[in-house]
């Protein structure tokens, strides 16, 4: 790439960058507190997200979508993020399933459900997990007994974000042949979407029970290959999961740091404001340093999925490993900051302090990852990301 076109990249990118942070000033921050009160995003900013183009981020031009590029992909994510994690989580669970189609899907599949995916007139869920075994596709029980011209689905699905309002759900099921992957509307008859409340955070994140209980599908309902859904359809759609909540938990820790600067910077005590105290600026520059790596971290998996490297996995693994514990440690000491006031419901802080410690356990939990990574790096160490590999900017 020329230097002058290298630098008209980098000011699209910006540019791109300042539009979507004036969408989550405008549209997201403000709804915030209501939305983890309320524990639902609003239909209004759903609709908002849709008019912005942001429900049709993984899908192509073509089928109505914007096709984002890997790194603006997680710029959206990061900056939706840093105002709502439940609403990054709506673009997390939707985008999965619209990629899922758009990389798997049959030409009838792409051409009847991503037009209505990217205007938001249909949105997706992702049932995969089940309870007692979560994820781990060793463990999953749902069946799919094929019948005359199709399958009848029977099992549960749980911890299904966005549940509530999806229309359409991916779910994974056991077919003679083995783990397949099915495109289900939620209307199907012997489908039962069951609220799941309580949950400590990204309150918002519509979460639900998805019992199947025979229910019938068409044949065509089969996304990519039959009996191989698990190494393809679930491990593509997992990745771009992972790659979403590492940008969620950079959002989560800038959102602490934009906090602990404005608390800092007004807060006085004993005459002085608390952002003098030396310890003080020990809180902020660790916050600060560990953003700013979680965001290059981020900004690398992103190029190298943009490229399809070899070492975009192990790339994604690392980012959301060290963004989600740096996200925690972050909120940990922004609640810190704020003392008895950020220890309460309503208040930013302690709404980052729940929504952070849900990132340490969804898409690959911590202890998960730390084995994973080092499995990777061991078996092959070209999946080592290249620290020369050009990290993109994005104005920031």
């Amino acid at each position: 790439m020329s230097p002058d076109a290298g630098a008209a990249t980098l000011t699209t990118r910006a540019q791109d960058t300042a539009r979507v942070r004036e969408f989550v000033e405008r549209e997201v921050t403000p709804r915030a507190a209501a939305i983890d009160q309320d524990s639902a995003v609003p239909a209004e900013l759903v609709r908002a997200l849709a008019a912005e183009g942001h429900l049709g981020a993984t899908v192509a031009p073509g089928f109505g979508g914007t096709g984002l590029d890997q790194v603006r992909l997680g710029v959206l994510h990061e900056e939706v993020a840093r105002g709502c994690s439940s609403t990054r989580t709506l673009l997390t669970v939707h985008g999965m399933v619209s990629d899922a189609v758009q990389r798997w899907g049959t030409d009838d599949q792409r051409a009847e459900w991503l037009p209505r995916l990217a205007a938001g007139d249909a949105l997706g869920a992702l049932a995969l997990s089940e309870p007692g075994a979560g994820s781990d596709p060793t463990g999953l029980e749902t069946t799919a007994e094929p019948v005359d011209g199709g399958y009848a689905l029977t099992g549960v699905k749980t911890w299904i974000s966005m549940a509530l309002i999806a229309d359409l759900l991916l779910v994974f099921a056991r077919t003679p042949g083995g783990i397949t992957a099915f495109l289900v509307p939620r209307t199907t008859p012997g489908v039962e979407v069951v609220p799941i409340d309580g949950v400590l955070g990204t309150r918002g994140g519509l979460m639900g029970q998805v019992r199947l209980s025979g229910a019938r599908v068409p044949a065509t309902a089969v996304l990519g290959p039959e009996g191989r859904g698990f190494p393809t359809v679930a491990t593509t759609a997992l990745e771009l999961g992972r790659y979403s909540v590492a940008a969620g938990c950079v959002g989560i820790a800038q959102a602490c740091l934009d906090a602990a600067l404005a608390h800092t910077g007004s807060r006085r005590q004993g005459g002085a404001l608390i952002a003098d105290h030396q310890l003080v600026r020990r809180l902020v520059t660790d916050i600060a340093t560990e953003v700013t790596a979680s965001r290059l971290l981020l900004r690398q998996a992103g190029a190298l999925r943009q490229a399809n490297d070899l070492s975009a996995p192990t790339a994604t693994w690392m980012a959301k490993y060290f963004a989600s514990t740096a996200a925690n440690r972050a909120a940990t000491e922004t609640v810190q900051l704020h003392g008895a006031s950020g220890c309460f419901d309503g208040h930013p802080a302690a709404r980052y302090f729940r929504d952070a410690k849900v990132m340490e356990i969804i898409e690959g939990s911590t202890q998960v990852q730390q084995v994973v990574i080092a499995d990777l790096v061991r078996q092959d160490r070209r999946r080592l990301p290249d620290l020369a590999a050009p990290l993109l900017s994005t104005g920031r």
